[in-house]
């Protein structure tokens, strides 16, 4: 007999556990990787909804730019209820007032409609008038919601906020 042919019959059995033991690693691997991936998924859902509130945000600040001469209102205004048939219709002739409390209803419903548990989400407009020698007013738009967390457990509150300055007057 060979010195080849000894090796081969002395290393007949390893094969196999070599092939088990590849085998383990590689389940531990994909498990690793499950793992990340549901991870990811779920920053996602946080990534999108959070983007849902920047451009929510975004929206009433535009709003507002357009009817400058209301700011204050739009911080007063609830939202509970609008103008029928709304003002952006063409349909009805609103005043001022009437755009933003319409505005601030349309918004706030499209805000609940767009973000998660509809009871969980708030929204707030504070205005902050100008001051001496100054045109300018500072307007916080803050969007508050509820979603659930990475280990799917419970649930955690989520908030987004903006400060921009709008002219609150006609021209500027």
């Amino acid at each position: 007999m060979s010195h080849c042919s000894v090796k081969l019959k002395q290393q007949r059995g390893f094969t196999l556990i070599e092939a088990l033991v590849a085998f383990l690693i590689l389940s531990v691997g994909m498990l690793g990787i499950a793992s990340l991936q549901t991870v990811s998924l779920r920053s996602g859902q946080t990534a999108a909804l959070r983007t849902v509130a920047v451009i929510k945000a975004g929206e009433i600040l535009e709003r507002i730019r357009a009817n400058p001469t209301q700011v204050n209102l739009y911080a007063a205004t609830t939202g509970d209820t609008g103008v029928e048939g709304g003002c952006n219709t063409g349909v009805n002739r609103c005043t001022l007032a009437d755009m933003a409390a319409d505005d601030i209803y349309t918004w706030k419903q499209s805000l609940t409609d767009a973000l998660p548990n509809n009871a969980g989400t708030t929204a707030s407009i504070t205005v902050t008038p100008p001051g001496v020698g100054e045109i300018l007013t500072d307007v916080t738009v803050t969007i508050n919601w509820q979603e659930r967390a990475a280990d799917a457990s419970d649930i955690v509150s989520q908030s987004y906020s903006v400060t921009t300055a709008i002219c609150g007057a006609l021209r500027c």
